[in-house]
């Protein structure tokens, strides 16, 4: 996940008024606040995150299996677990089926010394290593990731210590200078806090697809200082490596559950609670919390219908856990009746980060080319938790301060923001389905990916809420409509949010304030229509795609020119360890593309423009709509930047150029 850009935080001021709830009825509110419980999702967490999660492995399937288990004895519906072929070969739209990948037995040893143990922690072992036995010399060739590194030094048959991730590593130091193996000590992510914990030690992973076969280890920084020191003093040292891993035959496995709607024709139609089930353990933030807590939501749904505490819902409700965005990709691209059945997701992707994780919790709207109520919906709920926990600290006071017994009692602080990539939910809203997602998420947390992010740091009442937010907000979209005139409220919010931002914006950029305020006129008018779709309450407003206005002046050369979709590539470029335009194009032609390496004025990198320029290709706009759309929702962009883009798009058969008259 990357920084989100933000918009604003809404925390309600402690008013004398008890805030009412939006959208749901007072006696659901209550029952879901009484029946969700952030202990039980806890100890979900935990059992997920004992196994080491990698796609199609063993652990992985175990992991499965409890989810499923506990779905069965919830009384959920039709809980299975799918099964989709992943060989290499298979695609599933854009994405490249990467084949399972287990390991049996892993350590390194210098002499009598165990530095690293598969047994003792699985994230020692990069992900994708394959089986090797060596006793070697060990080399410190620095970062290890550019030819530079390698100047002077013979690392052929030796171990090469590195800082940086292995998959860059083995592309040069294996592949071109023939080391036997890697020793890695990359860091984290950079937040505020990177660098500070040199105890760390970091997943680690290598190209699935790479033409060459070598493994990995995983060290803490702390533990590499001391090797590079003892190395600088001119010392030798001999380490052993053996690995017994490897890719092999097998598929992608997907839980899923599902609470069936009641009406005879909206019951076709879902609204979809997501997750990624995959990570290497331990993974509890990321994301055996989301896992959990889209789990207690199914339960506690379930149970409330059963009890007859709330109505069974008009649409069906599915739950979904798969492998991150392979897992999704899979879905929607071999099961495409499911694909069409699909109204919303509410995805969870790291949902209970504690204080000591330093987390930030974000309820996220969609990308600009997909505007929808939906967004709305979920930053209602959680503008509503923020105003009652934040209540609760403030006063001890709230009707609602939704707190689990073993859980903190801090205000949730939601941040109510724009759209942020890095998850399932990219896939979802892609053009290719543009089905519309509230993201929950935290961000930044310190401990992600690596062997601190432990269920000791998960809170419960962190979870509790963001049981709450989601089973809301997926309630609501199921046709349970309580309150269903408060929607209209709740839209004049959030338009009011995102205008107040576009005047920020648009202060120092005068040039760009006409496309600004086009861009929130029609986008305010499309989230408004889109709740047609849901057959909400009549806003009088028609059912039409209509775009931005655009000039009718003639536009010359490649910026007045239209492209349009091939539908045979179905998905976003960049998915999980493959790039499809890389690919076609060549990793140093692709790399080179100007706008993956632009940065906006908001925060938004390279490849939120390339992910949202596709999503505007649609046979109708002119590059120059394209640019000016794209520009409105992440910062002004040169319009030659998207030429190439399209350009290498077109080149990779992505798109075609549409004739013009």
């Amino acid at each position: 996940m990357r920084l989100a850009v933000y918009a604003v935080f809404f925390v309600a001021a402690t008013a004398s008024a008890q805030p009412k709830a939006p959208l749901l009825s007072a006696p659901v509110i209550d029952a879901l606040a009484k029946e969700l419980s952030g202990d039980r999702a806890l100890e979900t967490v935990k059992g997920i995150s004992s196994n080491h999660r990698v796609r199609g492995s063993r652990p992985f399937r175990a992991a499965a299996e409890l989810i499923a288990g506990k779905a069965r004895a919830a009384g959920l519906d039709s809980v299975r677990i799918e099964e989709f072929p992943a060989d290499g070969k298979i695609f599933y739209g854009t994405q490249r089926s990467r084949p399972p990948w287990d390991a049996e037995f892993a350590e390194l040893r210098e002499g009598d010394r165990v530095v690293a143990s598969w047994d003792k922690q699985p994230m020692s072992l990069a992900e994708d290593s394959e089986s090797g036995d060596v006793t070697a010399e060990l080399v410190d060739v620095g970062a290890g990731a550019a030819e530079s590194d390698y100047a002077g030094k013979n690392v052929k048959g030796k171990l090469i210590l590195a800082s940086s991730q292995a998959d860059g590593v083995a592309e040069i130091g294996v592949a071109k200078h023939g080391a036997a193996g890697i020793i890695s000590y990359a860091q984290n992510q950079q937040t505020g806090w990177w660098g500070e914990n040199t105890e760390l030690v970091r997943w680690g992973h290598l190209d699935s697809f790479a033409p060459f076969k070598t493994f990995a280890f995983m060290i803490s920084p702390a533990m590499a200082k001391s090797y590079k020191d003892r190395l600088a003093r001119g010392e030798k040292i001999s380490m052993h490596a053996v690995v017994r891993a490897g890719q092999h035959a097998g598929g992608y496995s997907v839980v899923t559950a599902m609470i069936r709607g009641a009406d005879p024709k909206l019951a076709q139609e879902e609204i979809v609670f997501s997750c990624h089930l995959d990570h290497p353990n331990p993974g509890a933030n990321d994301n055996a919390s989301g896992c959990a807590t889209i789990l207690e939501a199914g339960v506690t749904l379930s149970k409330l219908i059963r009890d007859g505490k709330i109505p069974r819902p008009a649409r069906t409700i599915r739950f979904v856990w798969p492998p991150e965005v392979e897992g999704t990709m899979a879905i929607l691209n071999a099961k495409p009746e499911w694909a069409k059945r699909i109204k919303a997701v509410i995805h969870m992707d790291m949902v209970g980060g504690g204080p000591e994780t330093k987390s930030v919790f974000h309820v996220s709207a969609g990308p600009g080319h997909l505007p929808s109520f939906v967004y709305a919906v979920g930053q209602a709920f959680g503008a509503w938790v923020n105003a009652e926990t934040y209540r609760y600290a403030a006063t001890g006071s709230s009707a609602y301060p939704l707190i689990s017994p073993a859980g903190g009692k801090e205000p949730l602080l939601a941040a109510l923001d724009e759209y942020d990539m890095g998850s399932d939910h990219d896939v979802y809203q892609e053009a290719s389905w543009n089905i519309p997602a509230i993201y929950l998420h935290d961000w930044p947390d310190r401990y992600i990916h690596t062997t601190q992010d432990t269920p000791d740091k998960i809170d419960p009442t962190k979870l509790l809420r963001a049981a709450f937010i989601g089973a809301a907000s997926g309630y609501f979209l199921s046709g349970n409509v309580g309150n269903a005139k408060d929607i209209g409220l709740v839209l004049v919010q959030s338009s009011s949010r995102r205008a107040l931002l576009a005047n920020e914006r648009t202060r120092d950029l005068s040039a760009e304030r006409p496309n600004l305020n086009a861009f929130n006129a029609e986008y305010t008018r499309l989230e408004f229509e889109s709740m047609k779709d849901f057959d909400l309450p009549d806003t009088k407003a028609r059912k039409e795609e209509r775009p931005i206005p655009r000039p009718l002046f003639y536009v010359p050369g490649d910026a007045g020119m239209v492209f349009k979709r091939n539908p045979e590539v179905r998905g976003p470029m960049s998915v999980f360890g493959y790039n499809y335009l890389t690919a076609r194009l060549g990793s140093d032609k692709a790399a080179a593309l100007k706008l993956l390496q632009y940065e906006g004025l908001w925060g938004a990198s390279g490849d939120h423009y390339a992910y949202e320029v596709l999503n505007l290709v649609n046979g109708t706009w002119r590059v120059y709509d394209i640019r000016n759309y794209v520009s409105a929702v992440y910062g002004p962009v040169p319009i030659d930047f998207v030429v190439e883009y399209l350009r290498a798009l077109e080149k990779a058969g992505v798109v075609t150029a549409v004739k013009q008259d």
